[in-house]
Parts: C-alpha cells; structure tokens; sequence
C-alpha cells in the first residue's frame, strides 16, 4: 500500500474495526491519520495527493467530494471486516442494520470499483471470497493504549431520580471533556440512555434487584460516586443510604448539602459535602480525580464512619 502524504480515514464514529486493524496498520506503516467522523469533510484542496480510507460504510457526502476531487485523490480504500458486499451474509440480521449496511456498503460496491477503490479485508474468507477485487488482508493488532487508567464515576439513581439525572447531565458533560481518563457509568432506563447519548465513555445499567445491585457494588473498579438532591418533595424524604453504596463501592463520594447528608457526611474528611451548585461539582469532581491520595483519606474517613455507625447499631 502505497503510503499518501496525507490520508483521511473515514469512519461514522469511534469503533473496533479502526482499533483492531486500519489505525496498527498505518502505525506500522509509519502515517499518522486525519480521522474523520461522517459530517466532518474537509475542504477539496486538503485532498491534493492525498489517500481516503472508508472503514466499512461509505456515507454520501464523502462519495460527492470523492467523486467531485478523484483526480486530486492519490488513491481509495474500503476495509471491511464483515460480508458486507453480499446481501445472503446479512439477510438474518436486524432490518434496521440490513438497511444500514445496504445503504452504506452493499449499494456502494459498484461506485467503488468505479473510483478504483482498493478492498482491505479482515480475513482470508472475505480474501478468497473477493479474490477479483486483489485485496490486502490486514491482521489484528490490538490497540495502543496512551491515556493513563479510566477512573469510574457513577451516579446509580432510579426512575424517582429523575430531576437528578437532568441536574447531572451538564456536570458529567464537563467532566468528561476536562479529565480523559474519567468515565460515567449510570443506571437507568430507556430515556437515561437518551439523555446521556451524546456524551463519550458513558456505560448505562440496566436497573436489578437490590441482590444484583449489592453484588455490583462489590465488583472492584469504582472511584468517584455522586448523590446529588434536587430539592423537590420526594427527595426532602430521602436518607443517607448511598453514603452506604457509595462507600461499599469502595469509592469517595459527592453529597448534596443538607440536612440528608449533613448528618453523616463531613467535608473533607469523609467526603465532600457541596451545594447544589453544577459549577461547584464540576470543580469537586475534577478535584478529587486529580488526587488519589485525597480520594484514599476520605475513603478511610468514610469507612470508619461505617464501623462507628454499625457499632452503635449493635450496642443498641
């Protein structure tokens, strides 16, 4: 494969296959990448004697430029990593990604050999299988990693909390774009997946009975966890037990000022106690990120208040 002085790889977002195959493939060759999203096209001149790498699907307004500029283009590529040039491969699949790979690949499969587009494959079956095409099998490698360690911040509310959702979900957005290594795990239903969409490194649980729940907790990995108060009704009856969650998670948790956190939650010492203030939360967060030390004395503090609390209740 001929190296391009500059080369786009066009993909609909982050995903496997450039992980596994096209991104240690160019490593190896020694080319650094534009990546680009499907809207993100860049303008005719930047194609000059450059090189287009579709990964799997083939959107529209990045067939018009290509075609438009195929005599600036140094060359063309598909990778594919699936059958998705043979409709019989996918017909059992869901309508919905039939339709997505008939509309983005299948139906593409003419206009790219008339690009002279040139087929990087997955596997020696898709290789034997479209032999005619000459395409260049590429192996898997697995990705390098260079960011530091995700550190887990959760919120794991119920369909009562859902003016806390809403109240976090600008909080965890900044959060998100200031500190890379941070990701949020939550659990909701349907329209909390809706509402954290948008928003990179955001796993969502499905809701469990309090016996799955309480085994989750004790699976290691958690770091930060959030219990935010929108002052309405319902939560004015609330008690402090995602003290306990949070702490049994084995994490340093955020806590709403007021009197259902005041009581057992002493800033800085076996928590933080904030304002429902977002700005204020953003900082708290990043905070206690930035600071693994901190996060393990509030830990301790927060355990100690457990035991306290469990002593007082056995003596009782």
């Amino acid at each position: 494969m001929p190296v391009a002085k500059r080369l786009f790889v066009v993909e609909e977002h982050k995903n496997p296959s450039t992980d596994y195959f096209i991104a240690p493939y160019l490593r190896e060759l020694g080319v650094s990448p534009v990546y680009c999203a499907f809207s993100q096209v860049p303008p005719p001149e930047q194609l000059q004697g450059a090189g287009v790498i579709f990964v799997r699907y083939v959107p529209a307004n990045w067939s018009a430029l290509v075609e438009r500029c195929r005599d600036r283009i140094a060359s063309v590529y598909f990778f594919m990593d699936d059958d998705l040039f043979d409709w019989r491969a996918f017909a059992a699949m869901p309508l919905r990604y039939q339709m997505k790979i008939l509309r983005l690949s299948w139906s593409r499969r003419k206009w790219l050999a008339s690009v002279g587009a040139q087929l990087l494959v997955s596997t020696p079956y898709l290789q034997q299988k479209y032999a005619d095409w000459q395409p260049r099998l590429l192996a898997p490698r697995p990705p390098l990693e260079t960011q530091a360690p995700p550190l887990t911040l959760f919120y794991h509310g119920s369909a009562s909390h859902t003016a806390d959702f809403h109240w976090l979900r600008p909080v965890v957005e900044k959060v998100l774009a200031r500190d890379t290594r941070l990701v949020f795990e939550v659990i909701g239903n349907a329209s909390v997946k809706r509402l954290f969409k948008q928003l990179p490194r955001v796993h969502v649980l499905h809701p469990m009975p309090w016996q799955s729940y309480r085994a989750l907790l004790r699976r290691p990995g958690r770091a930060i966890g959030l219990a935010p108060l929108v002052d309405t009704p319902f939560n004015r009856a609330r008690s402090q037990t995602k003290f306990f969650d949070i702490t049994a998670a084995g994490a340093v948790g955020i806590y709403a000022q007021g009197p259902v956190y005041g009581g057992t939650v002493q800033h800085d010492k076996n928590g933080l106690l904030l304002p429902m203030d977002q700005a204020a939360w953003v900082e708290g967060i990043l905070r206690l990120a930035e600071d693994g030390d901190l996060r393990e004395r509030l830990l301790r503090g927060a355990r100690e208040t457990l035991r306290a609390s469990a002593c007082v209740s056995g003596a009782q």
